[in-house]
């Protein structure tokens, strides 16, 4: 019995860590700040759930997909963002695409 409960505590355990995910964060510029407006910036990541619970990439795909939005105009932040999703599904998996577009800034130091 004991055996069986370890066992289940352990399968909650390690299913409960693959549900982490890195929060999406935007940095404004403050009134003070000044900053230069670089013009519309694009990126896209994809991620896929394995049999619907394991993820592969899956849970990074906002983080990474703003990441290349900032890095396709060579800036530091993103102002006005606009967040869409596209989902597809297979026999034994499905997945999501995040596009991520906005007004790329970059600080002046």
């Amino acid at each position: 019995m004991k055996a069986l409960a370890l066992f289940v505590v352990v399968c909650f355990a390690l299913a409960s860590a693959g549900c982490a995910q890195i929060p999406m964060k935007f940095q404004t510029p403050t009134a003070v700040q000044e900053h230069e407006v670089l013009g519309e910036g694009y990126g896209s990541a994809g991620g896929a759930l394995l049999f619907g619970f394991i993820p592969i990439k899956y849970n990074s795909r906002f983080t990474r997909a703003q990441q290349a939005a900032i890095a396709s105009k060579g800036g530091d932040a993103l102002v006005n963002p606009v967040v869409t999703e596209k989902w597809w599904w297979a026999y034994i998996m499905n997945g999501a695409t995040t596009t991520v577009t906005g007004t790329v800034i970059k600080f002046k130091h």
